[in-house]
């Protein structure tokens, strides 16, 4: 039998998150960069995309391409993992296209968006999405201070019906937080059409969970990673069995990633050598140089995109351009841990440097995983990857996994 459960992750950052909520609920997980990577005995598979970076007739594509895997697991459920910002639009990373073409082919008895991941500050109430900002404070998504001001997909609607509705997945009915607690009347309302839950807090998934336990059926799950906290079990109290390391200790952390939250940890991070990328520097060999000679003398290397700066590139193509730069170093130095910040970027340059599986290894934060990745290549197998969302974690994250790597400290 396949796995019960597919995921399929709009970016790698977040369907990282995903692997390892499913992970620590004690659900057998894996990820794979390829769908026609083999894998057994798994309760949960996860397949990773770059939708959130695409149009829709690509976005169309993609699921063609990935459904004779997820048929062949012919699972129960079937989670489409967005981003818990909900930030996508008709013309790119449109969650309702590919909702859509899922929905043609899975034949979902039930539909449900799950509106807010309450453990990352996310709240969906009357149908509206909050998130908490940078400062701390609960902003609705079409004020927040980040969201709003996306540079691709702006949440510019807080209502998700309405935002969800405009991208083709129409017809959805508001199931509120006062209502959660009437399973019955929970059930009932999933067997009559599609719906988007409130979510405030863990009680509200814990009631959406059990309402979606007795109403059985097929279903088709839209969502952050608060999906994957209401699938998941208990925790096992088995201990993970500890990995080889990878062949190397070179460490090596590229920001793609320019929003606020992204640019703060760049600023603050002090272990590691910066190499900020200019639109000039970025179509050069030499910051690919540069990194390489540092990486063989022990220096951990930050290279980072400016976020004041245009790049004269489509988001596809500067993904394209990001996942050059990071293989071209890997060609020159080797290198053990990589970091990743960025949804888009960091999706491409998983699937350009060829990676087959990941598996979740540990936590730094919420919304921040450090994966063990399998590679043909000897000398990628095993390699650390963290993958991490442009708005998730500390402004320290950066130190945080270089003092993980125990890479010490590199002088300025």
């Amino acid at each position: 039998m396949g796995a019960r459960i597919v995921f399929v992750g709009d970016d790698f950052t977040g369907a990282s998150d995903s692997l390892a909520t499913y992970a620590r609920g004690g659900l057998r997980t894996r990820m794979l960069m390829s769908p026609q990577a083999g894998t057994t005995g798994l309760d949960v598979l996860g397949l990773p995309t770059d939708l959130r970076s695409l149009p829709p007739e690509r976005a169309r594509t993609e699921v063609a391409r990935l459904w004779p895997r997820i048929a062949a697991e012919a699972p129960g459920v079937l989670h489409l993992k967005v981003c818990s910002t909900f930030d996508s639009a008709p013309h790119i990373g449109s969650i309702g296209a590919v909702a859509q073409a899922l929905a043609e082919r899975f034949a979902p008895d039930i539909v449900a968006v799950i509106g807010g991941q309450p453990s990352l500050g996310r709240y969906c109430v009357f149908g509206n999405l909050f998130a908490r900002g940078p400062d701390g404070a609960v902003h609705r998504s079409d004020r927040h201070p980040v969201m709003s001001r996306h540079p691709v997909t702006p949440m510019g609607e807080a209502d998700l019906a309405l935002h969800l509705g405009r991208q083709g997945l129409e017809g959805l009915s508001k199931l509120g937080h006062a209502e959660l607690a009437d399973t019955a009347g929970c059930v009932a309302r999933f067997r009559a059409g599609p719906v988007l839950c409130d979510a405030v807090s863990d009680t509200d998934l814990a009631q959406i969970g059990e309402a979606l336990r007795a109403a059985g059926g097929r279903q088709l799950l839209i969502g952050a990673s608060s999906v994957a906290e209401i699938l998941g079990g208990d925790a096992s109290s088995t201990p993970p069995v500890p990995a080889p390391p990878p062949q190397s200790s070179g460490l090596l952390f590229f920001a793609g990633s320019r929003s606020a939250v992204t640019q703060a940890q760049v600023g603050r991070a002090r272990a590691y050598r910066k190499l900020p990328l200019t639109p000039e520097a970025l179509a050069s060999a030499e910051p690919v140089e540069t990194a390489a000679r540092l990486l063989k003398d022990g220096i951990p290397v930050l290279a980072h995109l400016l976020p004041e700066l245009d790049y004269g590139l489509s988001p596809d193509a500067l993904a394209d351009r990001s996942c050059a730069f990071i293989a071209a170093v890997l060609a020159r130095a080797e290198i053990g841990y990589l970091g990743l910040a960025g949804g888009d970027t960091s999706s491409r340059i998983c699937s350009g440097l060829g990676f087959d599986t990941l598996d979740y290894e540990s936590t730094l934060g919420a919304g921040v995983s450090v994966c063990r990745a399998g590679h043909p290549d000897p000398r990628r197998d095993r390699m650390r990857i963290l993958l991490k969302g442009g708005q998730m974690g500390a402004e320290h994250l950066f130190d945080r996994f270089a003092e993980r790597v125990g890479a010490g400290i590199a002088t300025s």
